[in-house]
C-alpha cells in the first residue's frame, strides 16, 4: 500500500521500502526474518510486502539498529511523473534505483577466487 497525498494538486508519494535494504543486507527471506527477530506474522507480511503508511519510531529504530542504516534507508520518494527539476528537490535522494540490487545480484554471481580480491579492495577503500 502506497500512501498518496495531494497538496495544491501537487502528487506526493513517501513509502517505505524494506525489500531493498533488506537485499542490501543479504535477506533473502523477509517473512522469515522479520519473525525470527519477534514479529508477529501479520506485522512481519506487511514489512515483506512494504504495505506500511506508517511506523512508530521505536520500530523504525529497531530496523535501523538490526540493518545498520538509518530511517532514510528505509524510506523510497516517487516523485509525481509530471513533477519538473526532482534533482532540485530536497527529498530526491530519497529517489531510488535498483543499483544495490545488482551489485548484491553482481557479487553473488563472482567466481570464489575472485571474492578475496574483491572483498580486500573494498576492505582497503572503507578503511581510508
Amino acid at each position: 500500500m502506497h500512501l498518496v497525498v495531494t497538496y495544491n494538486a501537487i502528487y506526493i508519494m513517501l513509502v517505505f521500502n524494506f525489500t531493498r535494504i533488506f537485499k542490501a543486507r543479504g535477506v533473502e527471506r523477509i517473512f522469515s526474518y522479520v519473525r525470527e527477530i519477534g514479529y508477529s506474522d501479520n506485522f512481519a507480511t506487511k514489512v515483506a510486502h512494504n504495505r506500511f503508511d506508517k511506523l512508530n519510531l521505536k520500530q523504525i529504530e529497531k530496523f535501523c539498529v538490526i540493518l545498520k542504516c538509518t530511517p532514510n534507508d528505509l524510506l523510497e520518494w516517487i516523485p509525481d511523473a509530471n513533477e519538473q527539476n526532482v534533482e532540485n528537490h530536497p527529498l530526491y535522494p530519497l529517489k531510488r534505483s535498483d543499483k544495490v540490487l545488482k551489485l548484491t545480484q553482481m557479487l553473488n554471481s563472482i567466481p570464489l577466487d575472485k571474492l578475496a580480491a574483491i572483498e580486500n579492495m573494498i576492505k582497503n577503500e572503507i578503511e581510508k
